[in-house]
């Protein structure tokens, strides 16, 4: 991946999360650009990074192999548009993080058949921890499947699917699962507050029993179900815990939110494509 160049088309949080992913995994700063109206935040990367910037566009495209669109996916097509010409003669890889929006719709508004892979990271991705899903259209070699790969695993971890649809499964889960984690330890410290505990010991404690609760299911063999059973003990503490959580159907109400966050993914991915 060394010799490709890559550019960035958005310099917000995400874009300058890769950024600094790829330099801290020895990237060369030099082969990297990024485009964006806000002169303050292209002023900030290239102080902090090195990177090329710029606030045009076409710079971007003509003078990458790679030309990632970190942009809101309601302005992506006026984004991508005046941009079409241009990538159908240069032919980059283009990869979207922006949510929702479909391969289809990128490759109808560049105008014509392009290498498009679709990457749905989450928020962790800018602590470097996250969890991208990415689907390749059949324009993508398997070279450039590699380099996606790479570019995405500077920021956490990546899996591939084998069909577009798949990607809203992927948002309901690690896209807006942070959210659910954060929930969790918003009502756990919520909770020990009430039993007595003093609000910042409240915090800290639901926050590293997450980290550590996730440190070990990461590290372990074993699935979370064998490690919830080998932390409780019948009639103790976490049994009685856990036996609330039974009666009022926790895994259920998991499932029906993830099933309605997966079908609001699908109502958004049509509702841009129709803009």
């Amino acid at each position: 991946m060394i010799g490709q160049k890559i550019g960035f088309i958005g310099g917000g949080n995400m874009a300058r999360s890769l950024v600094g992913g790829l330099i801290n995994n020895g990237f060369p700063a030099g082969f990297l650009r990024v485009a964006d109206i806000n002169t303050e935040a292209l002023a900030t990367l290239q102080a902090d990074f090195g990177v090329t910037t710029t606030q045009d566009n076409q710079d971007v495209v003509q003078n990458s192999d790679v030309v990632i669109f970190a942009v809101k996916p309601q302005v992506m097509k006026q984004v991508l548009e005046p941009l079409g010409g241009l990538i159908n003669r240069a032919q980059p890889l283009i990869m979207s993080i922006a949510a929702g929006v479909r391969e289809q719709d990128i490759s109808a508004w560049v105008g014509g058949q392009v290498a498009v892979v679709r990457c749905m990271p989450n928020t962790p991705a800018l602590v470097s921890a996250g969890v991208t899903g990415l689907y390749a259209n059949a324009h993508v070699s398997p070279d450039q499947r590699q380099v996606a790969s790479a570019i995405m695993d500077a920021v956490g971890i990546t899996f591939w699917v084998d069909g577009e649809a798949k990607m809203d499964a992927v948002t309901a889960a690690s896209g807006s699962g942070p959210a659910y984690f954060f929930l969790v330890m918003e009502a756990m410290e919520a909770a020990a507050v009430e039993l007595g505990l003093k609000p910042e010991q409240a915090r800290k404690m639901a926050i590293e029993t997450a980290y550590g609760a996730a440190k070990m299911a990461r590290e372990s063999e074993n699935s979370p179900s064998v490690l919830r059973a080998n932390v409780t003990s019948e009639g103790g503490t976490t049994a009685a815990a856990l036996d609330v959580f039974e009666r009022h159907h926790l895994k259920g109400l998991f499932r029906e939110a993830m099933q309605a966050a997966h079908h609001r993914s699908e109502e958004l991915g049509e509702l841009i494509g129709q803009s």
